[in-house]
C-alpha cells in the first residue's frame, strides 16, 4: 500500500456530498446535497462517475414496497475511481476503478457471511435507504462521491468500460448467479430466459457465453427479431401462443424467469425437460399460483435467486470482461432522471439507463 496514499480518517471531517433525491413518495428526484461518513481505516473513498438505474430505484423512490426513508438517493449499480483509502484497506489503491452493487454491509459472522453469500445475510445493509452500522441511513448512487467499507467493492478489470459495467453490479450478478448455483452454466443446456428487459437481456448474454443453448419467452412477438439477431438467442417463443409453447415441451433444462409483473407458470414448467428447474429473480407485487401437478410428474424444481455475495459479484465481472459480456445501454444526463424514470415504468428503454454521474451531475450545481 502506498502510505502517501493513504491517511486515517477524522471523524470531525466527513465527505461532502452531492446527488439527486427523493423527497416523498411522488419519485421525483431534485438536488441534494448531504454528507458521506468520514474514510474509516477499512473504508475506501471514491469518485462517482456513473450509476445506473435500476426499477428498484423507481420502487422506491416511490415507496412502493413500503420500507423507503426520506429524504432518498437511490443508486446501487455504482462505478468509479478510489480518491482515498483508509489505512488497513488492503486490496485497492487511489486510482483503481471500482464498482458499489446493492450491498454495503452485513454481519460478517452468519453462516451466510461465512460461505461468501453476504446477500442472504439476516443483517445485510443495503446500499441506499437502511441503516448502516453507525446508525446512519445509507445514501446510493446517484451523488459525486461514495464512501464503502473495502470488503463491498469489487475491482472492474481495464477491459470493461465503467458505463458498461454498472448494470451488471446489479441486474448481471441478479442472472449470473442463479445460472451457477442451478447449474445451467454448462456447455450444450438449453436454458429458457423469460422477459426481455433490463435483466432479460443480460441474462441471454451470460447463457450464451457460458455455451448454452437460448430461447428467449416473451409476450410480446415484436422483440422476436431483437432477441434473435441483436441478442444471439437460439430461438423466441411467444408465451400467448399455444402452439408453439406445445412445440417446444420438455426441451429447456433450466428457465430464468425475470418477469416481475403477474404471469402463470404452468406454461412455464411444461417447457422443463424432467428434473427441469424454474428460477424466479423477478418480484411480482402479488403471490403467483404455483400448480403441484407439473412438479411431481417430472420432478421439477421452482427455485428463487437474488443477486449475489461479493466473491461471486468479482467473478461475474470477471466473467463479463473476459467474455465480451456487456448490457446494452443508453446513457443519460442526471438533469434527465426524471424523464428515464417515466421512460423505464413504461419499459421504454434497451436495456438499461446509465446516468454519467462525472460529466453531468456537476452542471446542474451552478
Amino acid at each position: 500500500m502506498n502510505q502517501t496514499m493513504t491517511r486515517l480518517a477524522e471523524e470531525e471531517h466527513p465527505n461532502k456530498a452531492f446527488g439527486w433525491a427523493a423527497r416523498d413518495s411522488s419519485g421525483v428526484l431534485s438536488p441534494f446535497k448531504f454528507s458521506r461518513r468520514a474514510t474509516g481505516e477499512k473504508d475506501v473513498a471514491f469518485k462517482v462517475l456513473y450509476c445506473g438505474i435500476c426499477h428498484s430505484d423507481l420502487h422506491m423512490a416511490k415507496n412502493e414496497w413500503g420500507m423507503s426513508v426520506y429524504p432518498l438517493v437511490p443508486g446501487h449499480e455504482i462505478v468509479g475511481e478510489v480518491t482515498e483509502v483508509g489505512s488497513k484497506v488492503q486490496k485497492f489503491n487511489v486510482g483503481d476503478r471500482i464498482g458499489v452493487g446493492c450491498l454495503v454491509g452485513s454481519c460478517h459472522s452468519c453462516d451466510s457471511c461465512k460461505n461468501n453469500l453476504e446477500n442472504y445475510c439476516p443483517k445485510s445493509v443495503l446500499t441506499y435507504g437502511a441503516e448502516y452500522h453507525d446508525g446512519s441511513i445509507t445514501y446510493g448512487g446517484y451523488s459525486d462521491t461514495m464512501v464503502a467499507d473495502e470488503h463491498f467493492i469489487v475491482r472492474i478489470p481495464d477491459n470493461l468500460p465503467l458505463d458498461v459495467a454498472a448494470p451488471l453490479l446489479c441486474a448481471g450478478i441478479t442472472v449470473y448467479s442463479p445460472l451457477r448455483y442451478y447449474g445451467l452454466d454448462k456447455p450444450g443446456l438449453h436454458v429458457g430466459v423469460v422477459g426481455l428487459g433490463g435483466l432479460g437481456h443480460v441474462a441471454v448474454k451470460f447463457a450464451k457465453a457460458m455455451g448454452a443453448k437460448v430461447t428467449v419467452i416473451s409476450t410480446s412477438p415484436v422483440k422476436k427479431k431483437e432477441a434473435l439477431e441483436n441478442l444471439g438467442a437460439d430461438s423466441f417463443l411467444v408465451s400467448r401462443d399455444q402452439d408453439q409453447l406445445q412445440g417446444a415441451s420438455g426441451t429447456l433444462d433450466g428457465i430464468i424467469d425475470t418477469v416481475s409483473a403477474q404471469h402463470p407458470l404452468f406454461p412455464l414448467l411444461g417447457l422443463l425437460k424432467s428434473h427441469g428447474k424454474l428460477v424466479l429473480v423477478g418480484a411480482p407485487e402479488k403471490p403467483l399460483e404455483l400448480p403441484v401437478f407439473p412438479l411431481l410428474q417430472g420432478r421439477k424444481v421452482v427455485g428463487g435467486s437474488m443477486i449475489g455475495g461479493m466473491k461471486e459479484t468479482q467473478e461475474m465481472i470477471d466473467f463479463a470482461a473476459k467474455h465480451n459480456v456487456k448490457p446494452d445501454i443508453e446513457v443519460i444526463a442526471m438533469e434527465y432522471v426524471n424523464t428515464a424514470m417515466e421512460r423505464l415504468l413504461k419499459a421504454d428503454v434497451k436495456y438499461r439507463f446509465v446516468i454519467d454521474i462525472e460529466n453531468t451531475l456537476k452542471a446542474t450545481t451552478s
